[in-house]
Order: C-alpha cells, then structure tokens, then sequence
C-alpha cells in the first residue's frame, strides 16, 4: 500500500512540532587541539636541532658558526649518552675538532646540564637557509675607475679588434690600475 505524501502545510506543521537534528560541530582547529600535546612532548623530549640550528650562531660562535651547522642531536637509549651531530665545511673539520669540549660546552648551556656528552663530526657542505648577516666579511666591492682612468685604458685598446678579447683585456687593465690605488 502506497502512502500519501503530507500536503505543503502539513509538512510545515511537523516540522516545526518535531525536533531535528542539531548541525555538526566544526572539529577544533589543528594547532589547538595539539597544543598540549606538543608542550608535553617539549617538556620530555627538549626543542632538539631546531631550536639549536634556530641559534647556532649565538651558541657556538661566529667564528665557529660559519664552518659548522649542527644536523641532528641523538638521545641515548638506556643511559647512553647523548650525541650532536655537527656537519664542517670541508678542511675545517680538523680545527672543529680540536674546539669540540668548547662547543659541546656552549650547547649543553643552550639546552641543559649534560644534554649533549659526544659530538660526531661529519664532514660535508653545509646548506644555508638563512642569507648571512650584515656583519659577516664578504668581499669588498669593486670601484669603479675615475673617468680619466677608463678613458687611458680604452684608448690603449684602441687598436684591439672588438670581442671577446678586448673584453678581458679591458677587465684585466681594470684590475691592474684598481690594485695600484
């Protein structure tokens, strides 16, 4: 037996007489909901390489810093002792070893009392995310020539055919007359 379909009015009648189902409630935003995870996980574990790669220049150095970049820092397993390891820029490992007590000293001050006991050196080329700061050495610009400079050198290249030849030798005499200021 087919059943009959309620009218517009009687269907807005039971609706509002009967209770529906109350709407779903959004799940909490990801970050919230790990919050207190991540703390306890933190209070556990320590903040490891991030923080430490986060501040390596202020832990160890400046000096030290632009040899080395720490890569990873390995808990040990039952009471073993814990180990950073540090990659070098190639001939520098040498120098990097003979500082090791100094820096596992700076880092077990960064993190805690006897956080780091050994430090693996691995030598390697080091990957910098961060663009080097204002202070660090870079090499010192080039200046340019006054215009009676520049007007002697091109008058002595004069004869030379135009290329890649002249090119370079206009380089050359550039380099020659700026090391004689």
């Amino acid at each position: 037996m087919r059943r009959r379909l309620p009218s517009t009015a009687e269907a807005l009648e039971i609706l509002k007489s009967k209770r529906t189902r109350p709407a779903h409630r959004p799940p909490p935003p990801a970050g919230k909901a790990l919050t207190g995870f991540v703390r306890e996980l933190d209070a556990r574990f320590g903040q490891g390489t991030n923080a430490l790669t986060a501040r390596w220049r202020e832990v160890v150095g400046p000096d030290i810093a632009r040899r080395t970049e720490p890569v990873k820092l390995v808990k040990g397993r039952g009471g073993a002792p814990s180990s950073l390891e540090i990659r070098v820029a190639g001939p520098s490992a040498a120098i990097v070893q003979h500082q090791a007590h100094e820096i596992l000293a700076r880092v077990n001050l960064f993190l805690g009392p006897d956080a780091v006991q050994k430090l693996r050196i691995v030598q390697g080329p080091l990957r910098r995310t961060e663009a080097a700061p204002a202070s660090s050495p870079s090499r010192p610009r080039a200046v340019p020539l006054d215009a009676a400079e520049e007007a002697r050198l091109a008058e002595g290249l004069a004869a030379a055919p135009e290329g890649k030849l002249k090119d370079a030798l206009l380089a050359l005499g550039r380099g020659v007359l700026r090391q004689r200021r």
